[in-house]
C-alpha cells in the first residue's frame, strides 16, 4: 500500500552531524553507528479510530531519528505496518454496524492525511496486514519446522518458556499485563501462561483466510515480525534491524514477544535498539479510548488549528516523558510559533551559525526538543534586539530539515 506523498527534507551545508545518541529501552543511553545504511521498523496503528495526539507524538519521535540519519548520510530503511484486521478493529465495527474493511480503510487513509499534515517522513512501504498474509505464513512455517509451535483447539500458540530469560519483570507482573494487552494467560491448556497465540482458528463468522494452519488468521505479534523481517533482512546480519520502534505501551508483550519469536524463527536478534515514545494525557488524566478523552489530529484541523502549531506543541515536551496536552499547551505554542515567523520575516536576523550548530547537538542528544525549541524562541528575540545577518532562510531550512517545522 502507498504512504503519503514525500516530504522535501532541505540540506544544511556545511553542518557536522555528531552520532544521534538515544534512550535505549533495555540499554540505557547509546549511540547509534554511522552506518551507510540504517533499517528501522515502527509498529503502526490499528485503524479503528482516527489519530489521536498520543500517535502523533509517537510518529513525529521517529521521524526526528529518520530524518536526522538522513541529513548525516544514511540510507535509510523504513517501514511501517498498518494492523487492519485485529480484535478491537473487529468489535468496533460491530459495535457501529460497519464493514470492518471500510473502517479500516476510511481510518488507514485519515492517518496517512494527517501524517502528511504533520510533515512525518513516510516510510518505503506502509504494509498492511491483509495485504501480507502470504508472507506471514511463511514466517509462522518457519516457526513450526524449528518445533516451536503448538494447536491448542484449532489455534496456534508459541511456546515462549525458553525465551524468557530477558523478560523485563517478574513473571507474574508480566502475566498480569499480558492479559491486560491482548493476551489469554489463563486458557486451559496452554504450556505456559505468556504463551501468545500464533494463529487464530476462524470463530464466530469472524473474517478469516485458508492457510496450512487452518483458516482464520494471524496474531499480533507475529504479524510485525514477519512483515519486518520479509522487508528488512537483507543480508542476513544479526541483529536483523537497527531500530525497533513504537509506544511505551508496546514495551511489553509486543515488542519482547516480537523479539522472541524472531529469535525461535532465525537464530538471531531481531533490533540492536528498542526505543520508545512516552505517553500523552489531557488536562491531567491517561489519554486512552476506554476513557473516551483522545484529541484526534483531524478534529484540530477541522478546526482550523495549524499542523506546524500542533506538531510544535508535541515538540515541545521530550518524546520519552510522560506528559499533558491541554487548551493552554496549544495557546502557549501558537504564540511560540507566530515569535520564530516573526523573526522568520525578517530581511536581518541574529547570527544563526551557532544556533544550527546547537540545534544539531540537541537533536542528536536523545531528541532534546524542548532545548531546541527554546533556542529557537530567544534567537527570536535576539532577531528584534540584534538583527546583524541576512540568514533567515538559513535558519528556516533547518528547523523544517531538522524538527519538521516549515515556518
Amino acid at each position: 500500500m502507498s504512504s503519503w506523498p514525500k516530504v522535501y527534507l532541505p540540506p544544511i551545508e556545511g553542518a557536522v552531524f555528531k552520532p544521534l545518541k538515544l534512550s535505549d529501552s533495555n540499554n540505557g543511553v547509546v549511540e547509534l553507528d554511522n552506518n551507510a545504511q540504517f533499517s528501522i521498523y515502527v509498529c503502526g496503528i490499528t485503524p479503528y479510530d482516527a489519530t489521536h495526539l498520543g500517535h502523533a507524538a509517537t510518529y513525529l519521535a521517529f521521524d526526528l531519528i529518520n530524518r536526522y540519519k538522513l541529513l548525516s548520510g544514511a540510507q535509510l530503511n523504513f517501514i511501517e505496518n498498518v494492523t487492519d484486521i485485529d480484535d478491537p478493529l473487529l468489535e468496533r465495527a460491530k459495535r457501529d454496524n460497519q464493514s470492518w474493511q471500510d473502517l479500516a480503510n476510511t481510518q488507514t487513509d485519515l492517518f496517512r492525511s494527517d501524517m502528511s499534515a504533520l510533515r512525518v517522513l513516510p516510510p518505503a512501504a506502509l504494509v498492511k496486514v491483509t495485504d501480507s498474509f502470504d508472507l506471514i505464513e511463511s514466517f509462522i512455517s518457519r516457526l513450526d519446522k524449528a518445533g516451536h509451535l503448538y494447536k491448542l483447539d484449532n489455534d496456534y500458540y508459541f511456546s515462549v518458556a525458553n525465551f524468557l530469560a530477558q523478560i523485563p519483570m517478574p513473571i507474574e507482573q508480566a502475566i498480569d499485563i499480558f492479559a491486560e494487552r491482548g493476551g489469554d494467560p489463563k486458557r486451559a491448556g496452554k504450556g505456559h501462561p505468556l504463551d501468545p497465540v500464533i494463529w487464530i482458528g476462524n470463530v464466530d463468522g469472524d473474517p478469516g483466510w485458508p492457510s496450512s494452519f487452518g483458516f482464520g488468521r494471524p496474531g499480533w505479534h507475529v504479524e510485525c515480525t514477519a512483515i519486518a523481517c520479509n522487508y528488512l533482512d537483507k543480508s542476513g546480519s544479526n541483529p536483523i534491524i537497527d531500530l525497533q520502534g513504537g509506544g511505551s505501551d508496546l514495551i511489553f508483550p509486543h515488542h519482547f514477544m516480537s523479539a522472541q519469536i524472531v529469535k525461535a524463527a532465525y537464530g538471531r536478534d531481531f533490533a540492536k535498539h528498542f526505543v520508545h515514545a512516552a505517553m500523552i494525557g489531557l488536562d491531567g488524566e491517561k489519554m486512552s479510548k476506554s476513557k473516551g478523552n483522545l484529541v484526534f489530529v483531524s478534529k484540530l484541523l477541522s478546526d482550523q488549528v495549524d499542523p506546524m502549531v500542533i506538531r510544535w506543541a508535541l515538540l515541545s515536551g521530550h518524546y520519552q516523558q510522560d506528559r499533558q496536552w491541554s487548551s493552554d499547551l496549544l495557546v502557549t505554542a501558537q504564540d511560540q510559533v507566530d515569535q520564530v515567523r516573526s523573526a522568520l520575516a525578517r530581511s536581518e536576523v541574529a547570527k544563526t551559525d551557532r544556533l544550527i550548530a546547537d540545534l544539531i547537538g540537541d537533536i542528536a542528544n536523545n531528541l532534546d526538543t524542548p532545548t531546541a525549541l527554546n533556542r529557537l524562541l530567544i534567537w527570536a528575540k535576539q532577531s528584534e534586539s540584534d538583527p546583524v545577518v541576512n540568514q533567515s532562510g538559513q535558519i528556516s531550512r533547518a528547523i523544517d530539515a531538522l524538527l519538521g517545522l516549515a515556518l
